[in-house]
């Protein structure tokens, strides 16, 4: 069993809250908090969080900021679902989501293409890796990384701050 993750771009104060903690349960304590939210402020990668990571860094757990806070930067505010949410929730600034943003939209997917080496990334333990080929990486990892960009650039234009939610999903 690997790990899904999602995005969601917030501001940076909900329902008079300000602190990422607490609105990480105001949001994700809801079963439905997928529903609650329009559409265009979230996204769903799947088990493609750890290779996109990858090509974005060349690494599959840091790298340099602003590339690493893309996917595995900022603040977790919860660890193993410990807190009741059954969820890890990690949180990205406002501040950090900007140079991110920045790098996401200048750099295009086939610069990134370069990176795609399954049996490099199997080896370097990425997620899923050892079953990628170019279709994967055509038909999951560029619509992905479009996506990506695409919230980014929206989130640092209407200062939000940035959710990234990791679950278990099924292998």
């Amino acid at each position: 069993m690997g790990l899904a993750m999602s995005y969601l771009r917030l501001p940076p104060s909900l329902e008079g809250e300000q602190d990422p903690g607490r609105i990480a349960h105001l949001v994700f304590g809801r079963a439905d908090w997928r529903r609650r939210h329009p559409a265009d402020r979230m996204l769903d990668v799947g088990g493609a969080w750890q290779a996109l990571h990858y090509l974005i860094t060349g690494d599959p757990w840091d790298g340099r900021q602003p590339g690493a806070d893309v996917v595995c930067g900022g603040r977790l505010l919860t660890e193993d679902g410990a807190d009741g949410l059954g969820m890890d929730v990690i949180h990205l600034v406002p501040e950090r989501v900007r140079p991110a943003a920045d790098l996401l939209t200048g750099t295009s997917f086939d610069t990134l293409a370069g990176r795609f080496d399954p049996a490099a990334m199997a080896a370097a333990e990425v997620q899923d890796a050892a079953g990628m080929d170019e279709t994967t990486r055509d038909r999951v990892l560029r619509p992905a990384y479009e996506r990506l960009t695409r919230l980014f650039a929206a989130a640092a234009a209407d200062g939000q701050a940035v959710y990234k939610v990791m679950v278990p999903q099924d292998s």
